[in-house]
């Protein structure tokens, strides 16, 4: 499911818009919020063909979408904001890694969401993205979700400094949001690995074995989701130094390098998580390894004290008329006796010798 393949497709014009995504039969819903420091307008199920009338460019817009299946409705907003047609595909095309890109005053950024499946070993991923121009800011979700609840309560209840700020804080806040999903599935499989280690202790089920390779899958699905989201911030730092995108002002800049480091601390988790993981795995067959040297020593050291026996049973086994102790009145219980005393001495040299 997570491996990149080749499919190839029929040829369309550039302008053919279509979504790629699984959410097939949500219905495409916006809403948006205009506000400042001093007043706030929320308008629910909000139509976007009355975005010139409602938006006001000396505030603050926020306009999120939810549901991608309606192409027209995208196309309205990107005509609305003039943004491309290869952005306007990136937001439909849920195939694409996590990328940065800036345009004509546009900045586009699609992230993955992942967050643990629940009563399952799974990730489930999202893509949402974001075009930033000016003071508006519009989120595109593939479905509807809680991931921004609670910046709607601040902007209602005009908590903190989220109203008198811009949109750019606005995205840093969304982006913000969406990586702590990361770490909530990062500490879920920390759990169950933990979990996993704790079983391999106690038992040498294969099953084990199998659940710690789909968790090396999901920290290597982890891994590939972060690694371009730290590069595309970083590329924020870039286009910061280079001073050639004026949507993100100066002194916000500094939130997004927290992003930035926060990636990073997520790859290093990861990185320590997956050395876990091996050292389990390690754990697994050492412990099977030496289960099956102590049956094979236990095998050994039986067979050892059963060889002179045999020796001795296969000597006066053999038809010579004239073995000296053939006409023994006692010689069954004397051999008897033999074998018996030499079994007992082997087992007291093993046992002084640690042998078992």
């Amino acid at each position: 499911m997570r491996k990149i393949k080749y499919k190839k497709g029929r040829k369309v014009q550039p302008t053919l818009l279509e979504y790629t995504g699984t959410h097939t039969h949500t219905k495409t819903e916006t809403q948006l919020f205009v506000y400042d420091n001093l007043e706030l307008t929320e308008c629910e199920d909000f139509e976007v063909d009355a975005l010139a009338s409602n938006v006001d460019w000396s505030r603050i817009n926020w306009l999120n979408v939810h549901g991608l299946n309606s192409v027209a409705t995208i196309q309205k907003i990107g005509a609305f904001l003039s943004v491309d047609n290869f952005m306007m595909a990136d937001i439909l095309n849920t195939t694409k890694r996590t990328k940065l890109d800036e345009y004509h005053e546009v900045l586009f950024f699609s992230i993955k969401s992942l967050l643990p499946v629940e009563h399952s070993d799974n990730i489930a991923a999202e893509q949402i993205s974001f075009l930033l121009k000016k003071n508006m800011l519009v989120s595109f979700q593939e479905k509807r979700s809680d991931f921004f609840t609670h910046l709607r309560e601040r902007l209602r209840t005009h908590s903190g400094i989220v109203r008198e700020k811009g949109a750019d804080y606005l995205l840093f806040l969304m982006l913000d949001a969406i990586m702590e999903n990361f770490y909530i599935t990062i500490e879920n499989e920390e759990d169950k690995v933990e979990e996993l280690i704790n079983q391999s202790k106690l038992n040498s089920n294969p099953k084990i074995l199998e659940q710690i390779e789909k968790h090396r899958d999901n920290y290597n699905f982890l891994k590939r989701s972060i690694i371009p989201l730290r590069d595309s911030l970083y590329a924020i730092k870039s286009i910061k130094d280079d001073n050639v995108f004026n949507s993100i002002e100066a002194q916000n800049f500094t939130f997004f390098e927290r992003l930035h480091q926060k990636s990073l601390e997520l790859l290093e988790q990861i990185d320590y998580d997956m050395t876990t993981l091996e050292s389990a795995s390690n754990y697994y067959f050492a412990l099977q390894s030496h289960k099956m040297n102590e049956v094979m020593k236990t095998l050994t050291v039986v067979s050892v004290f059963f060889m002179p026996l045999t020796f001795i049973v296969g000597v006066y086994g053999m038809n010579f008329d004239n073995m000296p102790e053939l006409h023994w009145e006692y010689g069954y219980f004397i051999i008897l006796g033999v074998m018996l005393v030499l079994l007992l001495g082997m087992i007291y040299y093993f046992k002084k010798k640690k042998w078992y």
